[in-house]
C-alpha cells in the first residue's frame, strides 16, 4: 500500500459506509408510507425486535464481558430487577428513569466496591 494514500483509503471507506447507509435509509423513508402496521408481517418483525432485545439484555446480565465481568451476578440481576421495577410503576415513560437508576446503581457499587 502507498503510505501517502492511506487516509484515501480510511475516507473512502467511510464515504462508501455512509452512502450504503443513507440509501438504506431512504428507502426506508419512501417505503414507510405504504407499510401497514397492523399487518402480520409488521407484527412478526416486532416481536423479533423485541425478542432480540431481549435476549441481549439477558446476555449482558448472566454472561457479560470486560468490566461488567467483574460485578457478581447476583448484583447484576438485583440491579436489573430494581430497574425492571422502575419501569413497570409507568409504563409509558419510564425507559429514561429505568436506565439512569441501572447506570446509577452500577456506579454506586464501583464506588463502593
Amino acid at each position: 500500500m502507498i503510505p501517502n494514500l492511506d487516509g484515501w483509503h480510511t475516507a473512502g471507506a467511510l464515504l462508501l459506509a455512509s452512502v450504503g447507509t443513507y440509501v438504506c435509509r431512504a428507502g426506508g423513508v419512501l417505503l414507510s408510507g405504504h407499510i401497514n402496521q397492523n399487518s402480520e408481517i409488521f407484527k412478526w418483525l416486532s416481536a423479533v425486535t423485541y425478542s432480540m432485545i431481549a435476549a441481549l439484555t439477558v446476555r449482558l446480565i448472566v454472561m457479560p464481558t470486560g468490566a461488567l465481568a467483574t460485578v457478581p451476578v447476583t448484583v447484576r440481576v438485583l440491579i436489573g430487577i430494581v430497574s425492571l421495577g422502575v419501569m413497570l410503576i409507568k409504563p409509558g415513560g419510564r425507559l429514561v428513569p429505568a436506565l439512569l437508576t441501572g447506570t446509577g446503581l452500577m456506579l454506586v457499587y464501583g464506588l463502593l466496591r
